[in-house]
Formats: structure tokens, sequence, C-alpha cells
């Protein structure tokens, strides 16, 4: 099989520990034979996920070779930005609804063939199908197994802001994570409201003073948990499932007062430089065999219809927590700039 292409030279030394849907990996490539064409994908996807995604890619369509860019989430979509004037990606695979939002107002994205539109619901569409999202992420509460058990487990947000999980928290940086972003607003509209954010800055203090450190990346979040600095985090319920199917003692809880669920999707790049390579991937992306195969061995929660729905989800015993998005979309900055000079660290 053809090697593929990690456009990032900064990634070839990051440690790689099957990191998550706003992390870092790594990989090593060449081009392609002369004549092929290119789709440059920047994701902010987990390892775990691409790897499989680039070789069924590649396996059905060896004409086109696959440069993938990961980082996190905001990061990607900062990128996108920046690089408006001379668009270098084709295709943003990964980030929140939040994220793409402001990418449709900044006029970043363009949208795919209808064939391709068609295969989301409307309702988990964007603005004008400017994007479409392609899964349903919840995120959750998530602990080492050998440090703590499901008694001794926090059971809801509440229980992480109380005095006996004092410095047993580990959470992903979160200005850089589109996931965290997401968490940390949704707590704010959970006790507090867009008006009046104060009750939910208080509670994001709490937790602050449990919080033993912020990690830089997924990957160093997963290991200082293995490595029992702290049981607890907070992230979204896919990645902890395959980090527990890697075998790290990873047990996810859904919280009983609801996991906020978000959508995370994918866009077609104003301008990118082979738009036609871009809807190819992202036809394949969002074809029913393709996120089938996510939802069985990735545990993925397609908004493509599937024939067979994952036992695994039924397992999994999901309740949503009610959140407006459209509200923590408009004041999602304004809260974590708040977060970042006077709550960070003040606990």
């Amino acid at each position: 099989m053809r090697r593929r292409t990690f456009v990032s030279a900064a990634l070839a030394a990051a440690v790689v520990f099957g990191t998550s849907a706003c992390g870092l990996d790594s990989g090593s490539g060449s081009s392609a034979g002369s004549g092929s064409k290119t789709v440059t994908v920047y994701t902010s996807r987990p390892k775990a996920i691409t790897e499989g995604i680039v070789k069924r890619f590649e396996s059905e369509h060896p004409d086109i070779k696959l440069n993938l860019l990961t980082l996190g989430a905001q990061e990607v979509a900062d990128r996108v930005r920046a690089e408006a004037g001379q668009p270098q990606a084709d295709v943003w695979w990964g980030g929140t609804s939040q994220q793409f939002d402001q990418g449709v107002a900044a006029g970043l994205l363009e949208p795919f063939t209808q064939d391709v539109v068609n295969r989301v619901p409307e309702k988990y569409r964007g603005k004008d199908n400017l994007w479409l999202a392609e899964q349903r992420l919840a995120e959750v509460i998530a602990y080492n197994n050998k440090m703590l058990t499901p008694e001794t487990a926090p059971k809801d947000w509440d229980d992480l802001v109380k005095d006996e999980y004092k410095k047993k928290i580990l959470i992903r940086d979160v200005a850089a994570s589109g996931t965290m972003r997401s968490i940390f607003g949704s707590m704010i509209l959970k006790y507090g409201t867009a008006a009046d954010p104060s009750k939910g800055y208080a509670w994001l203090k709490k937790l602050d003073a449990n919080t033993k450190d912020y990690t830089a990346n997924p990957t160093d979040l997963y290991l200082r948990i293995q490595r029992q600095e702290a049981p607890l985090t907070v992230w979204n319920l896919q990645d902890i499932m395959n980090q527990q199917k890697a075998g790290v003692p990873f047990t996810p809880v859904v919280p009983t007062s609801g996991a906020p669920v978000l959508l995370d999707g994918i866009g077609k790049v104003k301008n990118g430089p082979d738009k036609a390579a871009a809807d190819t991937f992202a036809s394949f992306l969002l074809s029913e065999s393709t996120q089938q195969y996510l939802a069985e061995n990735n545990f993925q929660i397609p908004t493509v219809v599937l024939s067979k729905q994952p036992e695994w989800l039924a397992k999994v015993g999901l309740k949503e927590m009610t959140v407006d998005w459209k509200t923590e979309s408009v004041k999602e900055s304004e809260w974590i700039n708040y977060w970042v000079q006077n709550i960070k660290n003040h606990g």
C-alpha cells in the first residue's frame, strides 16, 4: 500500500498514544505516483480513527493521495481562517457546530456537491449546507478504574466540585480544544444563563480548585491518568471508549443529569486546491458503509442513517443534556476568554 503524507513538520516529533479528537498524531509518508490527485485534510480526529479511514480511502481511491494535518479542533479552525487568502486545505474534518458556524460567518466554507449533502439529514446540516455534521459526540466524565470504583467515582457534574475530588482531576487545556470549550460552555448554561453567567463561572472556579493540572494535549492527558497522577477527567465518550478498547484502564460515566451532545462536522474549504477531491473524500466519509464501520469499530454515533445500530450504544444508556447550542456558539469566545483570564489556576 502507498505510504501517506502528513503535512505538519512539527508533528514528526509528537508523542503518539491513541490521540483524541482534539489531539496530535504523527506519521510518515511519501508522495504518490506522478499524475495522482491530492486531497489535503485538516483534522482534529484521533489517530485511532484516521488510520483506519486512510487505509479504506486509499484502497477505494488509489488515484488520490491523502494528506493529513492533525491539530486541536480550535487550532484547525484558526489555521483555516489564517489561510483564507490562500487556502492550503481542501477539507476541514472535525470540529464543533460552534466552530463551523463561525467559519461560515467568516466566509471560509463552500458546499459539497448535492449528492454528498443529501446523505446527512437536514437537521444535522449547517446554514446553507455549508457544513455537515458527521457524528453526535457525547461529553462525559471518565476515571481510571484502578484508582476509583463505580461506587467512589463521580455520578454527575456536581460531584466533580466536591471536596473529596480535590486535585484529583486532569483536564485538557481548554482554549485550544473544541471539546473542552463546548463542555465548559454547556456548564455555564447549566448553572448560569447567557444574560448572567456568574453562577456558571462560580461552578467552573470550583472545578478549577479541584483540578490538578491542565494538559497540553489529549496524549498527555491519557498518559498522566494512566500513570495515576490523577484519576478523573471530562472528555468525549468516543475517545474514552477507544482508549478503553486499546487496554487503557478508563471507565466512562454518563452523568445522571445528562451529557452534552455536540455535533462534530466536516466542511469544504472555500477555494481549496482540489474541490473535486474534497467532494470525493466527503462522499467516501459520509457513505453508510464507512459510517457503519466507524460506529462498530470506533464508537461513533453517526448522523447518517444506518440500517443497523451498533450494540454498544444501547448498553451505554446515553442521556442527553438539553443545551442551547446557538447561544453557546455566540457566547463561547467571550466565556472562554473570561475563564482564561479570571478562573484558570485561580480556584
